[in-house]
């Protein structure tokens, strides 16, 4: 097969793929048009202090320390097993923590497991008359599995299934099932595009018979299912990365975040972001962001310290992301 073949084949299958997107896009606009609500916030927080360091813009990043929770399509271009943890400092009594775990898997795939912890502590619990009965507190989770394949070595797919445990208060709790798709192509040796469908299915279903009994009721509330399309161009050499994204979602809002990262040197990055800039309507507020990231090399292993700092709207101080990750 000569190289013009091969040429018509690949775009062939990417027209094919691209189309089939499109389609799912619509279908999801149309089937969820009238949805509303904003459950599972946790969720769309971001993962990691590189990714919140640059607004969440990683949707088309395939280098460095890969996260799938911005599109499992990034999966299948690891380079490396990696093992991250994260800690959140967030006001309100809020935390928000992930581990993650991602490997690749010989010749064209990868994977990647984690876990994404959330809640609220120290909630004032009162009596009728107003007295201090005792301090609650909500915890949700996120179990997620991921798996992407290359299938020509500028374009692949990934999807992840995400489980769902969230605790409101004593016996009442959910546990449902969700799921991503995402696709990723390396339209040149630096310029890259992202595209994914976000929390598809995902949603709480409560039931509070436990607690109220007959007077208790079943209700569900749906996570907005997100479209996403995002660029990204790689500075030359290996001086940084660019990132810019387009966000739909079936709640009605649409947002750009766009980010970059800058190697100053091999062993330290910096990089800034906004997210969350919303399209008419400025009272929700974006959220511009910073960081860095340290590492070093030894015996084979990286370890490699990052921080992000998040300047919050309506909070009395921003959000600290500091992330381990090791890759080796």
């Amino acid at each position: 097969m000569n190289l013009y073949s091969e040429k018509y084949l690949f775009f062939n299958k990417l027209q094919i793929i691209v189309i089939t997107l499109v389609l799912m896009i619509l279908a999801s606009h149309i089937c969820r048009a009238q949805l509303g609500g904003s459950a599972g916030a946790f969720t769309r927080m971001g993962s990691g202090a590189r990714g919140i360091g640059m607004g969440n813009a990683l949707t088309a990043v395939s280098s460095g320390n890969i996260s799938t929770y911005y599109n499992p399509a990034l999966a299948a271009y690891s380079e490396y097993r990696a093992a991250s943890a994260t800690f959140g400092i967030l006001s309100f009594d809020r935390y928000l923590n992930f581990i993650s775990y991602t490997q690749a898997i010989k010749p064209n795939a990868g994977v990647s497991v984690g876990l994404i912890n959330a809640g609220v502590k120290n909630i004032d619990g009162r009596d009728a008359d107003g007295y201090h009965t005792e301090d609650y507190s909500t915890t949700e989770n996120q179990f997620f599995f991921t798996f992407a394949n290359r299938i020509e070595d500028r374009l692949s797919l990934g999807v992840t299934f995400k489980l769902y445990y969230s605790k409101l208060f004593d016996e009442v709790s959910s546990t449902t099932v969700g799921f991503d798709i995402g696709i990723y192509v390396q339209i040149t040796n630096n310029l890259s595009l992202g595209g994914i469908l976000q929390d598809i299915n995902s949603k709480y279903k409560w039931d509070t018979k436990a607690v109220y009994d007959q007077m208790g009721k079943t209700t569900e509330d749906k996570f907005p299912n997100l479209r996403r399309i995002a660029l990204a161009y790689s500075l030359s050499p290996k001086l940084g990365t660019v990132g810019l994204e387009f966000q739909n979602a079936s709640d009605g809002t649409n947002i750009i975040r766009f980010g970059a990262e800058f190697n100053l040197t091999e062993n330290f990055t910096l990089r800034s972001g906004i997210d969350r800039w919303e399209l008419h309507n400025s009272a929700t507020g974006a959220k511009p962001s910073f960081g860095f990231s340290i590492k070093n090399s030894f015996n084979g292993i990286v370890p490699e310290l990052n921080y992000a700092y998040v300047f919050e709207p309506y909070s009395p101080h921003g959000i600290h992301i500091i992330t381990l990750t090791t890759m080796f």
